[in-house]
């Protein structure tokens, strides 16, 4: 092992599931927009997932919907029926041929799928609560049958994943999607059991966690992974505040989680709802909860020095989206010690090389300003 980095490199156990991984580093689940229109996985995007399966120790996937109504964009990957089990198993036999775990991430969009996109052309969510972005639809309000047949929709897309030979699950409860949008005093307005106060607003969340965890006693013949991703804070008022956040997390903790990811652009960045409030969002759940439950940072992290600060905070693991998409050989390179070698910037010509799918490098080119670019490229 490269010793001048032990810290990045040194191994970690998931403390409830038992399941070891090599090294600090996550790959942080990305869209590729390269599924197939059935929901199946293309070739393409077997390319890629490949080509990067050195690049940590935990390796999330792209997230998959568990239900047709919650496909939320073009060229999602499915979890959704049992037709999708051998897409799903080719997703994990890649990302494990060297040795990584793989997680899939579940997901439903919620008020965030295009309409267009659905069967019956109508996004639904907790309540008729319109996005804030532009254009957005307004949703259809979700009946209890259906919030009902959803929570059911998280189970059998976990059996999936188990029987499609994933080491576990990540729970998409980030990023302004379904299970946001029901924890969220800006999207949901019910006054019945699934919304009003903090507490049933977290109602539909926890339901979900105990879907998944029924199904992995239920279906798992080995140790499974399942983590949670939490976006901390909303924009809207009213909307999500650390403090909402911080009881939905002792919540989730006490749910025997193997992992907490917070979602964050910035892991540095200050609170961004009070401009005072200047403390690392997952500093604060790490404070909070990080007792109970492993915390995932994740924000702007990309080099070996970067990780290691922090790690120094305490974070236990440290999850790389941009990065990896730039160096998809992150960790094999640190583990060789050839740190020097990790690329930092983005070439806008480097697609064949860094096989990444033409619909995921288009929608690079359309915001090149999430990235880093090579001087030669601006």
């Amino acid at each position: 092992m490269n010793t001048i980095y032990k810290n990045i490199l040194s191994p970690f156990t998931f403390p409830v599931s038992g399941i070891e991984i090599s090294s600090r580093v996550v790959l942080a689940p990305m869209t590729t927009y390269s599924g197939n229109e059935d929901g199946t996985v293309s070739d393409d995007e077997i390319a890629y997932y490949r080509n990067r399966n050195q690049s940590a120790g935990l390796l999330i996937s792209a997230c998959a919907y568990v239900i047709p109504q919650g496909k939320g964009f073009h060229g999602q990957i499915g979890a959704h029926s049992d037709e999708m089990i051998p897409s799903l198993r080719r997703i994990a036999e890649t990302l494990k041929e060297k040795g990584a775990k793989a997680v899939l991430q579940i997901h439903h969009g919620g008020r965030m799928s295009p309409a267009k996109e659905l069967a019956d052309g109508q996004c639904v969510s907790a309540s008729a609560v319109a996005s804030l972005r532009e254009g957005a639809q307004i949703p259809r309000k979700m009946t209890e049958k259906e919030i009902e047949a959803t929570i059911d929709a998280y189970g059998e897309s976990t059996r999936r994943a188990i029987e499609g030979g994933f080491d576990g699950v990540e729970i998409h409860g980030a990023n302004n999607y379904l299970i946001q949008q029901f924890f969220s005093p800006h999207s949901n307005r019910r006054t019945d059991a699934w919304g009003g106060s903090l507490a049933k607003r977290m109602v539909f969340p926890l339901a979900v966690v105990d879907a998944v965890k029924h199904t992995i006693d239920e279906h798992a013949s080995q140790s499974f992974l399942i983590g949670y991703r939490i976006s901390p804070e909303e924009l809207e008022n009213p909307g999500i505040s650390i403090e909402d956040t911080l009881v939905l997390s002792e919540a989730l903790s006490h749910k025997k989680l193997d992992y907490l990811h917070v979602s964050t652009m910035d892991f540095w960045g200050a609170s961004i709802r009070d401009g005072k409030d200047t403390e690392p969002r997952a500093k604060l759940i790490l404070e909070k909860v990080g007792h109970l439950v492993p915390i995932i940072g994740v924000g702007g992290i990309g080099t070996p020095k970067q990780v290691e600060n922090v790690l120094s905070t305490g974070i236990p693991l440290i999850a790389m989206a941009r990065a990896i998409l730039i160096e998809p050989h992150w960790q094999s390179k640190l583990e060789r010690g050839a740190a020097e070698e990790i690329e930092t910037a983005l070439d806008l010509n480097g697609q064949s090389e860094l096989i990444i799918p033409t619909p995921m490098w288009n929608s690079l080119l359309s915001r090149t300003g999430w990235l880093p670019l090579k001087k030669n490229d601006v």
